[in-house]
């Protein structure tokens, strides 16, 4: 979409960006017996891992708005185990980190969570935890689990791109269909453009902004009401994935600009499906959903979202031995268009009606897989505008590893996604050591 603040359908923190899907659960044979005896048992489990990492970035040119050069300068330790207990699992990955750009250390939770299987085909998964579903590289629909933009944007590695939740996860298997169920009691939006470490085009302003205070947003009430609820029922059939998708919540960035004292988060509901299959040595996938901006059915106020059809179609393919290529076509169709470009204050700076994308991903692993050369480009051909990241990974080896990578951004306008972004072009490097 065209405003900077407005949710970009991207991200997904690997090459292949489908959901965790498992086979069938436990036989009915298996005992789902519960007893008091369990909480007696010494725990067992994996033991600590983790890692050490310094990471530094820096644009290219100072951007003029933020009045700095840097992106990213990480010094991070990540610990990271599992415990288990008869039919129960509990489960830790922590980062203590020093951001030398905001200057402050942070003690970052990506999963504390407790796992069980109060049925023989149930399984439970209640905290702290990363969510991911649907079949997009880097391009989202129906996955409306929070994001990192800031992180993605920085040069951090692509994992921290999808930000936790604190969540009950619910699936049951059965042989005709399975179910994931995820409540959020607590609306968790994205880590969206703020004007702290990135600037971005403000259409109220007209220009580039990196506003100070920093661009903030009130979050819903917290009640029970407010929370977000997510649904997907899926199945393989003759070796073809399907999924349906529910999810009723809050756009993930600030949406609702209603109120003068501030934006807010625009209440949202989507329904999708997706399919996945293995066509012509590759896999190819679909996806569709629509979005119903409950505040504003009609499209005719520009202060909310306006409803949205998002269509998805890709292909990747090993031509030949570690030589991956993927495409993908993105269209995202606002509705009531014409209400929407008539009611705004603004109406250059509004997304086209049929905004498109796409992109193209290419991975070599070299060197016995030591060394892998990497690029995942973006392509607006409605915006005009772009996002290019290659990368370089040495696997050094089991303990070392060395990345180096750029963001690239441009565009013929600085309302567009990308195009706000061209001043924030940067390179970056991260070492890490794995123990």
């Amino acid at each position: 979409m065209r405003r900077g603040w407005l949710p970009l359908a991207l991200l997904l923190a690997c090459p292949a960006a489908g959901g965790q899907d498992r086979g069938p659960g436990p036989g009915p044979d298996e005992a789902d017996d519960w007893t008091d005896e369990w909480s007696a048992e010494p725990a067992v489990g994996s033991p600590w891992s983790g890692f050490i990492e310094i990471a530094g970035g820096s644009r290219f040119e100072e951007d003029p708005q933020v009045g700095r050069r840097g992106t990213l300068a990480d010094l991070r330790t990540r610990l990271e185990r599992d415990w288990r207990v008869e039919q129960a699992t509990a489960s830790l990955k922590a980062d203590g980190l020093y951001d030398a750009i905001d200057q402050e250390f942070d003690l970052v939770l990506r999963e504390a969570a407790l796992a069980f299987s109060p049925g023989s085909r149930i399984d439970v998964k209640a905290g702290r935890q990363v969510l991911t579903w649907g079949t997009g590289d880097l391009l989202f629909l129906n996955d409306l689990f929070p994001k990192d933009f800031v992180s993605f944007f920085a040069g951090r590695e692509d994992e921290y791109l999808k930000a936790p939740s604190d969540t009950v996860r619910l699936t049951a298997w059965s042989d005709i269909v399975n179910l994931d169920f995820a409540w959020t009691p607590l609306f968790e939006p994205d880590d969206y453009l703020t004007g702290e470490r990135f600037s971005f085009f403000s259409p109220a302003a007209g220009r580039l902004v990196a506003p100070e205070p920093p661009l903030g947003a009130d979050l819903p009430t917290r009640s029970l009401d407010n929370g977000e609820f997510a649904l997907r029922l899926f199945t393989t059939r003759r070796g073809v994935e399907y999924a349906l998708y529910g999810y009723r919540g809050f756009f993930k960035q600030p949406s609702d600009f209603r109120d003068p004292a501030g934006p807010g988060f625009a209440p949202l509901s989507a329904l999708g499906g997706s399919l996945r299959r293995p066509l012509a040595g590759g896999l190819w996938n679909a996806e569709v959903s629509y979005y119903f901006s409950r505040d504003d059915r009609a499209g005719a106020d520009p202060a909310v979202p306006n409803d949205q059809l998002r269509l998805l179609s890709g292909y990747e393919r090993e031509w030949f031995a570690n030589f991956t290529v993927g495409f993908q076509y993105y269209l995202e169709w606002t509705g009531d268009h014409g209400e929407l470009i008539a009611n705004s204050p603004w109406p250059q700076f509004e997304p086209e009606e049929r905004r498109q994308l796409a992109t193209l991903r290419v991975s070599w692993r070299t060197r016995q897989d030591a060394l892998r050369w990497s690029l995942f480009a973006f392509w607006s051909p409605t915006d005009h505008d772009y996002h290019l990241r290659p990368a370089l990974t040495w696997r050094h080896s089991d303990a070392w590893t060395f990345t180096a990578g750029a963001n690239l951004f441009g565009g013929q306008d600085l309302d567009t996604f990308f195009g706000q972004l061209e001043d924030n072009q940067n390179a970056y490097l991260r070492v890490r050591r794995h123990f």
